[in-house]
């Protein structure tokens, strides 16, 4: 599966991170907000999202979000953790958008791209969110993400973090976000 494809729609286009995105997208990253719900809530600080950064690159997977009206970066999304088995499956996440594009719809059509393109070459999307992250746990449900009984304990400024994983079948997809016009 390219983990790392361009998509777009008439609005946004999704497109590989460089190195060259970093001042844009920290200017996105920057904000509080933006991380307050998020378990690594710290992230907005330039030291701790440089690292956050410079994993995205090093894994690869990672794209930049763009407005097509004015060319500039609204936020970033993942693909990670590919496996062939069962049907194949990857894990889309660590999305986050500027504060401006919040309840605007941007997050379903970003979702709707990147899983169209997931489920031409996969059967089933996983998505990863700390228990705690209401915002983003909202989201998922709204485009039809079912919340499954696995999880993930990490350790995170010597902390116990909880994440809880949801998931969305190609069928699943096709039957709701998929369909839409």
């Amino acid at each position: 599966m390219d983990r790392q494809p361009t998509l777009e729609n008439e609005r946004l286009l999704l497109r590989p991170l460089t190195p060259g995105d970093w001042e844009g997208l920290f200017a996105v990253a920057s904000d509080p907000a933006v991380w307050e719900q998020h378990p690594m809530h710290d992230r907005w600080r330039e030291d701790v999202f440089a690292d956050f950064f410079a994993d995205a690159l090093a894994k690869g997977g990672a794209l930049a979000i763009l407005d097509k009206r004015d060319e500039a970066i609204i936020g970033s999304s993942r693909f990670q953790a590919f496996a062939d088995e069962d049907g194949g499956s990857v894990e889309i996440g660590w999305t986050f958008f500027a504060r401006k594009y919040w309840g605007k719809g941007i997050n379903r059509q970003v979702k709707r791209m990147m899983l169209a393109h997931a489920f031409a070459r996969v059967a089933r999307v996983d998505f990863r969110v700390g228990e705690t992250n209401y915002r983003s746990r909202i989201a998922l449900e709204n485009i039809g993400a079912e919340l499954t009984d696995r999880t993930e304990l990490v350790r995170y400024d010597g902390k116990r973090v909880l994440h809880k994983i949801y998931a969305m079948t190609r069928d699943e997809f096709a039957a709701g976000l998929g369909a839409e016009d």
